[in-house]
């Protein structure tokens, strides 16, 4: 491992990649801790505090690295960008337009992503002004308003600056996946979420030494997240191969084709959108609730409908497992695949090619994603059982679990096998094997 690391800086390229991803994420950090004007950041921060670190906000603070409630020029993160690209992919699955566009190549795809941007412009624009008029209306227990000077000044100019913060994060992203190392959208979230580890550990760290927590109890805690992230690992990398063999093709005097290979069914095709799907639809029945105060029926849905409770860990829980089905099959299409097999003198053996081959992947995939979706639910779930038995903060419990544990094994993984695929061109050995120069550099 030491050796691969040193070789990493041997190769002018890859070593200019992580150069620049560093240097971006850097200044995507310091953007982080600038302020918006007309902000009393201190009210912002004792608010958050009082109110606690769950909830909607706690849980979107948490995507964004802190920087929504420090009301930061990139408070509204990358969010809004990921919010417009779903948008674009479910619009792909029942638009004919859109589905047109997403088999058009490398011009479909530009189209795709000019109307994302488009798209992120607006939700910016819509999001800044409820993100200005909610801290218009905070004031801390002791009466001290978050903005001195509220007004439509304040909004427009707070709309303006968010969506620019936002199309600027964008533009990180994008230059990121084009320069640098990784996915660029995965990486600054990756980033975001990061950020709030050390703090975290700090505040567990001090309440060891205040003698709020026994040692034992951290000791265990630690076991349990090592544990998470081996598991989740093992979801992420999870796959079922299913062989097909190509039948040789005669083209004048050469021959095509003969070769055996596989499909890789990935235990976990949806990724983390399962768990945002179904959070966003767990928030509802607070968003609603909020309209009724004084409703003694709304009252008891907001109970059962609260992060704490048990009623919604399990309808949460249920959600996931739905979604994961539901986004599995937006995402592999099994009649497609039996399709381009077929044109390309593929099958699976003892399978007849066409419909039978669909249907062959479709039940394979089917009882693929069971298991994936139940564990899934499992790792969402578990922060509110560390919570519940340990008493830990929300912030530091999230690591144990839910999409932010998922996120930072996802794109950890995917960054170091970019770095591991330039090794291996190169004629260095892989980060999994180590050793020495095999080659030229």
């Amino acid at each position: 491992m030491l050796s691969s690391l040193q070789s990493v800086f041997k190769i002018h390229e890859l070593r200019t990649r992580i150069f620049f991803t560093l240097g971006i994420l850097i200044v995507y950090r310091i953007g982080s801790h600038i302020t918006l004007p007309n902000v009393n950041p201190e009210a912002l921060m004792s608010f958050f505090d009082q109110a606690g670190g769950g909830g909607l906000f706690g849980l979107y603070d948490m995507f964004v690295g802190g920087v929504f409630s420090r009301a930061t020029i990139f408070a509204l993160g990358i969010m809004p960008y990921i919010s417009a690209s779903i948008i674009i992919q479910l619009l792909g699955a029942v638009m004919p337009y859109f589905q047109r566009l997403q088999k058009q190549g490398q011009e479909g795809q530009r189209k795709i992503t000019q109307y994302s941007r488009y798209g992120t412009v607006a939700i910016s624009l819509m999001q800044a002004y409820g993100v200005s008029v909610f801290i218009e209306s905070i004031t801390t227990n002791q009466g001290l308003p978050v903005v001195p000077n509220p007004g439509w000044s304040f909004r427009i100019m707070t709309m303006i600056i968010l969506a620019s913060g936002t199309v600027l994060i964008m533009w990180f992203g994008e230059q990121l996946t084009e320069r640098g190392v990784g996915n660029g959208i995965s990486l600054i979230i990756f980033v975001g979420i990061i950020a709030r580890f050390p703090n975290s550990v700090l505040d567990e760290w001090q309440q060891l030494i205040g003698d709020n927590r026994s040692l034992i109890v951290e000791v265990a805690l630690l076991a349990v997240m090592v544990t998470c992230i081996g598991f989740v690992t093992m979801l992420t990398q999870g796959t079922r191969k299913i062989p097909v063999q190509y039948a040789k093709r005669v083209v004048g005097r050469k021959i095509y084709g003969g070769q055996s290979t596989h499909i890789p069914l990935r235990v976990n095709t949806a990724g983390v959108m399962p768990i945002i799907f179904a959070q966003s639809l767990m928030f509802v029945p607070q968003t609603i609730t909020s309209f009724f105060p004084d409703s003694e029926i709304m009252g008891l849905v907001n109970i059962y409908f609260n992060m704490n409770s048990g009623v919604y860990q399990v309808v949460y829980a249920l959600l996931i497992i739905f979604f994961t089905y539901f986004y599995t099959a937006i995402a592999f299409n099994p009649v497609d695949v039996a399709d381009n097999m077929k044109k390309h003198g593929g099958f699976i053996p003892g399978v007849r090619p066409g419909k039978k081959t669909a249907e062959y992947i479709d039940n394979i995939l089917t009882r693929v994603t069971l298991p994936g979706s139940f564990f899934l639910a499992l790792v969402a779930v578990l922060p509110y059982f560390i919570i519940k038995f340990t008493n830990v903060s929300y912030s530091y419990a999230s690591f144990f679990g839910g999409t932010s544990l998922l996120i930072i094994v996802g794109v950890a993984l995917d960054t170091l096998q970019q770095m591991e695929s330039h090794l291996l061109m190169r004629h260095y050995d892989g980060f999994m094997k180590g050793g020495k120069i095999k080659g030229r550099r």
